[in-house]
């Protein structure tokens, strides 16, 4: 018997025996209906104790690691193994899945947790980051993922009581985690004091943010918030592995084998030594523990599963046992009783009863067991072992009878034989041993051939012969007892075999695939009762195969369960059961044998469903009875829709040939041409692969598709509407059920479907993202909410979609072979079916994944190939059409039965109310009744039936039918040949629409007088088309040969058309009969052209690069022109007929003499003034600027010039038809171009009188006609597709700040380095030198002085506790715009700087902060919807894109209680740079700072991102939505603006167009505002703003500011406009100007600054308000009526603010900055006093003891005294030339120390006058000053140094002080230094790069405050001597801290920032009490 299909038999999973306890934990649960849910291998097992029975779930493919129980306790999640591992949430009662979650986890999902109300489930993956994800598991949607540790994740849970928090722990951490919008942000539990740092294994959630948690060393540690708070020690002596609340608290297990419970306080109830019960053992550990009420479940290490009823826990009942930790290799049944046994490498050996599914005995050996026997009798037992012994036992008692240890390696296989007096024993060393039974076990033979291992042994039935496989595969016979080997094959012939386990063999030669030589398959054994053989391989499959089966690669059923390698598989001796065993999972599978007679009962229960299948696709035999495909069938599977290039691809390769190209575009290009080409008419329609996509629109239109165009045909006016929103050839089309809206999937790279409504002809949605290569069949759902798609890539991937959100709801691999239908199931919208190659698959969905089940043939047919499938008039029943004819009716998965309905393949058929339609290749239309008993009625196509009404002619009778629609009374037919056809339902035909039939279209000809044209193709036809209203077919002839090219005479009389053979022939232009014909060449002909005038000669070009010149009157050959180096491509005449110019394949431009053929140089300047007849070359200087940027990739294939000579159409390779203007002189012309044809346009053609053109697609076989529409008299339509390829060079100006703007790097905190450039080791690296005297701890006379003098006597000392932000002076302008905004009807303001939000009261001055940031803020955007009122977003710098905390992140929160509403953690790498809300306020826009400036909408509030794409390859500056759209916005930027439109999850974009203006140059656009009636206004970089009515430029507001317009606001409630740029203040102009909703007229407001240019940064309007940010960091309230200003908010302009000086008595405080100004500043006031402009970068400020002088110190080396009351200038000098550091007044105000970066630090004498001379300086400074204090007493200077080093000086001598002693005896006045022992603390372990910048010790000398590179202030006790010492942090600075004060009374500090250039005042709290410890976390 052939082995040619798969046994009719089948296995059915009975028992699966084992648990997995080994590296997983926590997986073992009570469900809801009592029953017991764990896995094992990849099985998930649900066990019913009470009915003792199992049910199986075998949805995974690999083993299952992780389990989690949803709170109802149904539902089960299960997560695997694997390379792309999936989790599958399934039902405990019916084991069918729910939902599953894939695409996000590698490697494996570790750990898996249900939230409380079960909606959403967190996982954790394997990988290198331990990825945590969140899902909506129903939707399965993922909601959030981040990077979990970098160690192993252990246990993750659920904070039950709190909302959005959850809790992981591992290796060594502990992490607590909340969810805000699509960000995870975790904070590190801190362990502190409390307990050590150590290993957490399992974790559990209680009331009031408690988590306890079982940690390595057996305690329990309790945290409050992230915070230990105790430890319970000594829970367990050893880890606690598991740990599980329920309603009366918790219980624990551990390693010790011990279970604890504990009460809801944690306070322990009692505990149960499993170690010490009947069934328990010494190193018993437990996995996995559950508490229910009184019962206890318990899963153990070692595979036990226990359960124990609590008021009898010292016996625990042992429900499950299995092998444990070890490779289990021995099998072996009993040979009369159903038993079998066991041995594993756990060293112990087990028997297993297989009717009562239960474990009767165990014994444990010495060594590993590798194989095991049983005497025919059934008494003994022989077991192999690993070590090379084996030992025999009695069945009855597990007594020993023999051990006999004669080999060294290990025994892999042993067999008695039949009559049981041998034991034949193979070992790994290649021998087989024979030893008699009787002789107690004595050896009597041995079989030496072997040379590698034996794998398996077999004896005959006569117990004569044996015969062994080994690991070569070498298959050798010995004779029995004495092991000669038998070398005769005939001897071996007759002999039957008694057992049949070997792997190699001609009766098992099917098991191998044919063409594998691997060696996969461990195990198999024959039934020979049954017929068929069970084999066990290293996938974790076991294989039902026919026995005998001799062919290689036979057919077979497939079980999967195990999870990776299945080391052997046996029949039970009665053959009811196979027993099959897992190496690595340990586990024993039962399958129950279902014999082919009992199947049929079996079949009401549903096969088991899996996600792989249990029939094999890969078995295909020689012998195979597949029919032969049909040869349509075939020719379309072999179609490949691969591409060289993919569209998607142009952009970026476009950016690589630019960096090559940078040198050659200098020359001006010239302008894109005036006139443009509309889409008129398409003659085709894709038949010849497609099928069904063909349909009546609700008005009677007919939709359908061609190439790249999507189709609607008006069969009254016969014309055409198309969807011209595809750039590659669509392949297939639905019609929604509802509305007028179609589906087309295209190919592509990364293809997409686009759904369109065909009233307006304008994308609904687009769907992309899952597919690849292309998408080969579309269905919607019944309701039309859902599209079902397909794809060409290898696996046919199935999507399903919720099209109108553009949402992937679920993905499953269809097959490896061609599917050609998807078709929903009307009455359930969640099922469908897929049809195709051998192939028909019933769908269900379950979250994000499809399942699959096979259809069911039985034995009713083969399975087949179906090309077409539609539902039937209920849920179960499906109809499909073969390849062969049939029509197959299914219910539920079960073929019914068959019907003949066709003469080959069925391709189409459409279900009606009552009854089906279908048509096959025979060209027939069938009607059938409702349950396909009888056929109707068939129309035939014939030609004989065309009505007189029809558009062209009918190629042949019957041709092959592609799709059939029924509508409006008629039948719409589609064939293969590329026709349309309506058949009334009485019989007549009548042609709508036609093209060519499959195959190349190449030859095109227009005629010279009329509006005709002719077609040549490799279809072997001629065609004449009439480009007139009547658009048909005129006449058609068809051709012994393709051809490629065909010419019209100049009397429109002949028709020449040269064919693919070599030969041309001449044709009458009326009748197409033949005139002449000749054959000259053996290659194409691939030009051929009349000569002008009367046409007397005709040139022939070929592929054999000869051009032959024929008299047309002799009809003679008169001369050939030779010297082409390659085939030709073009030939054109001059217009006297005498000269002709030809291109070739090699790229040449070549010129020949007519008639005779002599070839002429002719130089290409002067070839342009010769007049040409015709154009048609692609080369030379006139049409050098047609070869596009990436001319290596793609070929121009043709051109042609209008009879005007000005302007010349292309087509290329890609499908671009292109129009420039003429010449084309100069690279990369301009041009205007068209996407229609799918891949390259193979001639191009105007008509006579240059009013349409004509164009054919090669590999799409369409004619396109395009009308030209003139310049001028066009109405103004949007034209798609007028862009040209390179951008203009010209950006209309250029200016400092935007250059400045542009070219910004951001930096991010993380990776902040050093502001100052300091050398040297750090000060807590350097090895200390021992002192001389190291001083005794206890205090010798005279006590220590103070460190620091302290002036605040009487005053109780106590330590600062606390910084609480209180104001911040500075706003961020110079480099973000469009970020203040009015709040609260203008009473308040918000707006950022550093990572700060301030909303800042109009009125008082106070703010108040928004400070979750954790680094600088780029924009700010406020919602104006009213229904979200006060909400703000932020967006803010950031590092890569991973989704980790560093990664940028936009905050979407509330201004007035400053919560957060979302965290949006972005895909931006380097930042967010823009943030735009849309009209209803619910999705938000975004744009990175990434290469590609990512273009993101997200809908906020759930943290859904609904589309992104890359923006624009340069810097987007603003992106914002239309004020009354959720789908329309605009972004600006440099040298670009995009109107974008968000279809679905796509992204639709429009360059802006500028062609309609003369001389408008594409700038550098920086903002944009809006007005009514799709107005868009954009300011430029020139001044000038530009007005865009959609995408189109219709004026220019010219110089509307002097400088760039940086900013324009629209105000919604009157449509004003407020502009804001860069000007000199003068009389008539401003810096602000309020326009009229048109910008027709203006009102210019001035900003009195003082300063000499004023440059807004941001505009808002509020009520007759108009508030304005500057670049120089001003907030600015313009009164509209009285024009009055009023400065908010102030701040130094450029950055670093190094100086920084505190009122010695009063809330003062000075700062200066690289901006050169000095500035005062009052805290209590909350303003800015004074400021004074030095003309020069300050840097360094200091008073004198008495406050009435202050000294400055500049970055020229100059410094000034000034006197403060009058702010006259009292001294100034310069001595040195470098920066001057650090300044200071000595505390007697006798000295002033000036410290330099010349390494220097001078003395002045104040006493002596103004004059200032240097009275002395301190000598040899190693390094730059950074900080100087001076003593108490005025005698003594330490100075800082940039090499780590401090040094003190006497003053005024300038003298080292060297005597560590005296140092340490000085009390200093003040503290600013970083270095020194006293502050050694300070000193972080992340300093490598960066540093501490400042410190300042608070007056009363006991705190101290200190800045860094990191942007942080941290807080210590003062003095902090020892390393890493304990502080508390306060975020908000940019990086760089440069300068930190305390003010007078320590009331308030004072930080100044490096980048932001802000001033943050904190104020001081004393009191703990108070404190909120929200931002300040404390480190350890």
């Amino acid at each position: 018997m052939a082995a040619r299909s798969a046994p009719s038999c089948h296995l059915r999973l009975e028992w699966v025996y084992g648990y997995r306890g080994h590296q997983c934990r926590n997986n073992l649960y009570y469900t809801a209906a009592k029953e017991i849910v764990y896995f094992v291998a990849g099985v998930g097992v649900v066990y019913s104790p009470r009915e003792h029975r199992q049910k199986f779930y075998r949805g995974h493919s690999d083993d299952i690691i992780s389990l989690a129980l949803h709170p109802e306790r149904a539902l089960v999640a299960t997560g695997q193994v694997g390379r792309e591992p999936y989790i599958c949430i399934w039902d405990s009662c019916t084991v069918q899945t729910v939902s599953v979650l894939k695409d996000a986890h590698t490697h494996g999902i570790a750990c898996l947790a249900f939230d409380l109300d079960g909606q959403r489930l967190v996982s954790v993956g394997l990988d290198s980051k331990n990825a945590v994800c969140v899902w909506d598991w129903k939707r399965g949607k993922m909601l959030s993922m981040a990077p979990g540790h970098t160690d192993r994740i252990f246990d993750i849970s659920w904070d039950l009581y709190q909302p959005n928090k959850l809790v992981s722990c591992g290796v060594k951490h502990i992490k607590f985690w909340s969810l805000c919008g699509n960000a995870l942000t975790p904070k590190r539990g801190v362990f502190g004091k409390t307990g050590d740092l150590q290993t957490i294994l399992c974790l559990a959630c209680a009331r009031d943010e408690l988590t306890y948690s079982g940690a390595l060393n057996g305690d329990i540690y309790v945290w409050k918030g992230i915070n230990l708070i105790r430890t319970i020690q000594g829970a367990h002596t050893a880890g606690i592995f598991s740990m599980n609340a329920c309603e009366e608290g918790f219980a624990t297990g551990g390693r010790d084998g011990c279970i604890r419970l504990w009460d809801l306080t944690f306070k322990p109830i009692t505990v149960i030594d499993l170690r010490e019960t009947d069934q328990g053992y010494k190193g018993l550990s437990v996995r996995s523990v559950c508490w229910r009420g009184d019962h206890i479940l318990v899963g153990t290490q070692d595979g036990e599963i226990f359960e124990i009823v609590v008021h009898e826990r010292n016996k625990p009942f042992l429900i499950m046992q299995g092998h444990c930790e070890g490779e289990l290799w021995a099998l072996a049944v009993h040979p009369t009783k159903p038993l079998a046994v066991t041995g594993s490498d756990d060293r112990s050996v087990r028997i297993w009863s297989l009717v009562d599914h239960a474990l009767i005995a165990r014994c444990n050996m010495e060594e590993p067991i590798r194989c095991a026997a049983v005497n025919v009798d059934g008494i003994h037992l022989a077991l192999g072992m690993k070590d090379g012994s084996f030992t025999v036992l009695r069945v009855r008692d597990m007594t020993e009878v023999v051990h006999i240890k004669d080999r060294k390696e290990a025994i892999h296989e042993l067999k008695y034989s039949p009559d049981g007096t041998h034991l034949a024993v193979g070992c790994n060393d290649g021998s087989v041993g024979i030893y008699g039974v009787a002789q107690r076990y004595k050896r009597c033979g041995e079989c030496a051939g072997s040379l590698s291992l034996i794998t398996h042994l077999d004896w005959s039935s006569d117990s004569r012969y044996l015969q062994t496989n080994d690991g070569n595969g070498k298959r050798l016979f010995y004779r029995m007892p004495g092991g000669k080997e038998v070398a005769s094959k005939e001897e071996i012939k007759g002999v039957h075999w008694a057992s049949w386990t070997c792997v190699s063999g001609l009766e098992v030669n099917g098991i191998w695939p044919k063409y594998s030589d691997i060696n996969d398959i461990n195990s198999v054994d024959g039934n020979y009762i049954g017929q068929v053989l069970v084999t066990a391989d290293d996938y974790g499959i076991v294989k039902l195969f026919r026995y005998p089966c001799l062919r290689k690669g036979a057919k077979f059923k497939k079980y999967i369960g195990h999870s990776a390698h299945v080391t052997n598989v046996r029949w039970s001796h009665d053959y009811q059961w196979v027993i099959s065993i897992g190496g690595a999972d340990h586990s024993v599978f039962q399958w129950k044998f279902i014999p082919e007679r009992k199947l049929k009962d079996a079949l009401h229960i549903a096969p088991q469903e899996s996600l792989a299948d249990s029939n094999s696709d890969e078995s295909d035999s020689d012998l195979s009875d597949v029919p032969e495909l049909d040869s349509e069938i075939e020719q379309e599977t072999q179609l490949t829709y691969r591409r060289q290039v993919y569209k998607e691809d142009l952009p970026q390769l476009k950016e690589q040939y630019k960096e090559k190209q940078k040198s050659g575009t200098s020359k001006r290009r010239e302008r894109a041409p005036g006139n443009s080409i509309r889409l008129h008419f398409v003659h085709g329609y894709r038949g010849y692969d497609c099928r069904s996509n063909l349909f009546y629109t609700q008005i009677g239109e007919i939709v359908y598709h061609v190439a790249a165009v999507g189709v609607i045909y008006n069969r009254q006016q016969n014309t055409q509407r198309f969807y011209l929103g595809h750039d590659d050839d669509i392949l297939c089309l639905a019609l929604h059920p509802v509305k007028d809206y179609v589906a087309t999937g295209q190919v592509g790279r990364d293809p997409s479907i686009h759904i369109w409504d065909t009233e307006t002809i304008k994308p609904l949605s687009i769907l992309k993202g899952y597919h690849q290569y292309g998408v080969c069949a579309v269905d919607f759902s019944a309701d039309g909410k859902r599209l079902a798609s397909v794809g060409i890539d290898d696996s046919h991937t199935v999507v399903l979609w919720d099209w109108k959100k553009g949402e992937k709801l679920s993905v499953a691999r269809g097959s490896k072979d061609k599917i050609f239908v998807v078709k929903m199931n009307p009455y359930v919208p969640d099922k469908l079916i897929t049809a195709g190659i051998k192939h028909m698959k019933f769908w269900h969905r379950a979250g994000g994944g499809l399942i699959g089940r096979k259809g069911y043939v039985g034995t009713l047919g083969k399975s087949d190939t179906m090309m077409c499938a539609v539902y039937g008039w209920t849920e179960e029943m499906a109809f499909s059409g073969t390849s062969t004819g049939d029509v197959c009716i299914w219910r539920d998965i079960f073929l019914v039965k068959t019907v003949k309905a066709h003469d080959g393949p069925v391709f189409s058929m459409h279900a009606l109310e009552k009854g089906f339609v279908t048509g096959g290749k025979d060209g027939v239309v069938a009607l059938w009744d409702d349950s396909f008993e009888r056929c109707l009625k068939t129309y035939a196509i014939k030609r004989a039936a065309l009505a007189p009404g029809s558009k062209g002619l009918l190629l042949e009778d019957n041709p092959s039918i592609r799709a059939i629609s029924l509508g409006h009374g008629h039948i719409l037919v589609g064939t293969k040949n590329g026709e349309i056809l309506e058949v009334d339902k009485s019989g007549p035909i009548t042609l709508l629409v036609q093209g060519h039939m499959e195959g190349e279209v190449w030859g095109l000809a227009t005629h010279p007088y009329l509006p005709i044209c002719a077609t040549v193709s490799d279809d072997k036809t001629l065609r004449i088309w009439d480009l007139s209203p009547s658009h048909c077919m005129l006449a058609v002839r068809k051709l012994k040969k393709g051809g490629r090219c065909c010419c019209f005479s100049p009397d429109g009389k002949a028709l020449a058309v040269g064919l693919n053979d070599g030969s041309f022939l001449m044709a009458n232009a009326d009748t197409l009969e033949d005139l002449v014909s000749f054959h000259h060449r053996k290659d194409v002909i691939s030009d051929i052209r009349f000569s002008p005038g009367s046409g007397k000669y005709l040139a022939v070009a070929s592929h054999d690069s000869f051009i032959d010149i024929y008299n047309v009157m002799s009809s003679k050959r008169v001369g050939i022109c030779k010297g082409a180096t390659s085939y030709i491509t073009h030939v054109d005449w001059d217009i006297r007929g005498k000269l002709l110019q030809v291109n070739t394949g090699a790229k040449e431009q070549l010129f020949f003499e007519a008639p005779r053929g002599k070839k002429q140089t002719i130089p290409s300047g002067e070839a342009e003034k010769i007049g040409w007849a015709s154009w048609t070359s692609v080369l030379g200087l006139c049409c050098e600027g047609i070869w596009p940027v990436i001319g290596e990739v793609t070929d121009v294939t043709a051109s042609c010039l209008t009879s005007d000579k000005t302007v010349l159409a292309t087509g290329d390779d890609l499908g671009f038809v292109k129009l420039f203007r003429y010449p084309a002189k100069g690279k990369f012309g301009k041009f205007k171009r068209y996407v229609a044809h799918s891949t390259h346009v193979t001639n191009v053609r105007w008509t006579y009188d240059d009013s349409m053109l004509v164009t054919l697609g090669g590999a799409d076989m369409s004619l396109m006609v395009w009308t030209n529409e003139m310049e001028g008299c066009r109405e103004k339509r949007p034209c798609d597709s007028e862009e040209s390829d390179i951008d203009s060079e010209e950006d209309g100006g250029y200016d400092s700040d935007v250059t400045r703007e542009n070219e910004i790097s951001y930096n991010i905190r993380a990776l902040s380095t050093s502001i100052r450039p300091m050398f040297g080791i750090k000060p807590h690296l350097q090895q200390k030198e021992p002192s001389t005297d190291e001083r005794p701890p206890v205090s010798r006379a005279p006590p220590q002085p103070e460190k620091l003098q302290t002036n605040n006597v009487g005053k109780k000392k106590r330590p600062i506790e606390d910084l609480v932000l209180e104001l911040v002076f500075g706003y961020r302008g110079r480099d973000c715009r469009n970020n203040v905004h009015y709040l609260n009807d203008g009473d308040d303001i918000i707006y950022h700087t550093a990572s700060v939000g301030i909303l800042h009261n109009v009125a008082t001055g106070t703010q108040s902060f928004y400070q979750e940031h954790n680094d600088d803020i780029l924009c700010l955007t406020v919602n104006q919807h009213p229904k979200f009122i006060n909400i703000v977003a932020t967006g803010q710098v950031g590092d890569l894109a991973d989704m980790s905390a560093t990664a940028p992140s936009i905050h979407i929160w509330d201004a007035v209680n400053k919560q957060t509403l979302s965290v949006l953690r972005c895909y931006h790498s380097k930042g967010v740079c823009s943030v735009s809300f849309s009209a209803t306020g619910k999705l938000l826009l975004s744009v990175g700072l990434d290469p590609e400036h990512t273009v993101t909408i997200w809908r906020w509030q759930e943290g859904a991102k609904i589309a992104s794409r890359a923006g624009h390859n340069q810097r987007i500056f603003v992106a914002e939505f239309r004020p009354d759209s959720d789908s329309q916005f605009v972004s600006v930027g440099v040298k670009h603006v995009k109107f974008w439109t968000l279809a679905g999850r796509a992204l639709l974009s429009k360059k802006g167009l500028l062609s309609t203006l003369e001389d408008a140059r594409m700038q550098t656009m920086l903002a944009v505002a809006f007005g009514a009636n799709n107005l868009t206004f954009t300011g430029t970089i020139s001044g000038d703003v530009c007005v865009w009515k959609d995408h189109i430029l219709c004026r220019i507001v010219a110089r509307a500011h002097n400088g760039p317009v940086f900013a324009m606001y629209t105000t919604l409630r009157d449509g004003l406009i407020v502009t804001g740029g860069k000007e000199r203040p003068s009389k008539e102009g401003g810096a602000v100007k309020l326009w009229d909703q048109e910008l027709r007229r203006c009102r210019a407001f001035r900003l009195e600054t003082g300063q000499a240019s004023d440059c807004v940064r941001s505009v808002c309007r509020g009520k007759g308000k108009i508030l304005v940010g500057t670049r120089s960091a001003e907030i600015i309230e313009v009164g509209e009526k009285n024009a009055a200003c009023n400065v908010l908010v102030s701040g130094h302009v450029d950055g670093p603010v190094w100086g920084l000086a505190t009122h010695p008595s009063r809330d003062f405080f000075l700062s200066a900055a690289e901006d050169g100004t000095v500035r005062l500043w009052d805290i209590a006031d909350r303003k800015m006093l004074n400021k004074v402009n030095l003309g020069h970068a300050a840097r360094t400020v200091c008073y004198s003891p008495e406050g009435d002088m202050v000294a400055i110190g500049m970055k020229n080396g100059e410094f000034i005294i000034l006197l403060v009351s009058s702010l006259k200038i009292w001294g100034k000098k310069r001595d040195r030339r470098c920066a001057i550091h650090d300044i200071r007044f000595s505390p007697d105000s006798r000295f002033l120390a000036v410290g330099s970066s010349e390494n220097s630090v001078d003395f002045y004498d104040l006493t002596l006058g103004p004059t200032l001379n240097r009275i002395s300086y301190c000598k040899d400074i190693p390094s730059f000053v950074i900080q100087m204090d001076f003593s108490a007493d005025s005698r003594h200077l330490q100075v800082s140094t940039g090499c780590y080093k401090r040094h003190v000086y006497e003053v005024p001598s300038g003298k080292h002080l060297m005597d560590q002693a005296a140092i340490d005896r000085i009390t200093w006045a003040t503290w600013t230094s970083i270095l020194g022992d006293e502050v050694m603390g300070i000193w972080s372990r992340h300093a490598e790069k960066a540093d501490v910048n400042c410190a300042c010790v608070s007056h009363s000398g006991i705190s101290l405050v200190t800045g860094d590179d990191f942007g942080m202030v941290k807080l210590f006790d003062f003095p902090c001597p020892e390393k890493f010492a304990k502080h508390k942090r306060f975020l908000g600075h940019s990086p760089h801290v440069a300068n930190i004060r305390f003010t007078s009374g320590d009331r308030h500090v004072v930080s100044a920032g490096g980048e932001d250039c802000r001033l943050f005042i904190c104020l001081e709290m004393c009191t703990y009490a108070s404190l909120k410890d929200t931002d300040a976390e404390k480190i350890l």
